[in-house]
């Protein structure tokens, strides 16, 4: 550990390569705390540099990565972790997430677990890649953009939208046709998550909550 060479936010690149294939799944960044629950634990932790929090791979999606070795590059800046995958590494669904070439095409099909092929439905994943949008969002605050207009205006704008979009479900449900009912239902989960951030609330603390009541 004392030999690592962290970079000056405290942070080191963790690339994640399948043990077995030599597959290489991944790449993210580990903190000091990140590496040592990863070596305590035999799971990958990792730093989000979006949230500022750590997380566990497949923590949600179950998608775990059990680690079988840590090794350092010459320069000691950067980790490899060989790992054996369960389900999918990337929250595409695809077993890397390196599964497209330089012209945009994929090379290999998503993954709905280890063991069955993935026939293009979108998976829970996608909440927490849009979390990350917002995180980013909320920190960066670019010009133009919806999220950014959320943030700057506060709390009761988010209130208020989180209640329209709340009426817009209601009265897209009574239509018997469900095309509207998606749509609108996918703007009160966008709003929720703009208001779950604006409160300091990580989605995960509703996946637990959840978990509790299960």
């Amino acid at each position: 550990m004392k030999d690592l060479k962290f970079d000056d936010r405290g942070l080191i690149p963790a690339i994640i390569q399948d043990a077995k294939s030599g597959q290489v799944l991944m790449m993210a960044y580990m903190n000091q705390e990140a590496l040592e629950k990863t070596r305590a634990t035999g799971r990958t932790w990792f730093y989000s540099r979006s949230r500022q929090s750590l997380w566990m791979k497949g923590e949600t999606s179950g998608n775990i990565q059990t680690v079988q070795e840590i090794r350092y590059d010459c320069d000691q800046d950067t980790l490899l972790v060989l790992v054996e995958q369960t389900g999918g590494a990337c929250h595409t669904g695809h077993y890397s997430c390196f599964y497209r070439n330089l012209n945009g095409e994929e090379q290999e099909p998503t993954l709905f677990d280890a063991d069955m092929v993935y026939q293009g439905k979108e998976g829970p994943a996608i909440l927490l890649e849009l979390m990350d949008v917002i995180y980013q969002r909320q920190k960066e605050r670019p010009e133009g953009s919806y999220t950014t207009y959320l943030f700057d205006k506060g709390i009761d704008k988010i209130l208020k939208k989180v209640g329209e979009e709340s009426a817009e479900v209601i009265i897209a449900a009574k239509n018997p046709d469900n095309s509207e009912l998606i749509y609108e239902a996918s703007d009160l989960i966008y709003h929720l998550l703009v208001l779950l951030v604006e409160k300091g609330i990580d989605i995960t603390e509703i996946f637990t909550e959840l978990r509790s009541r299960r």
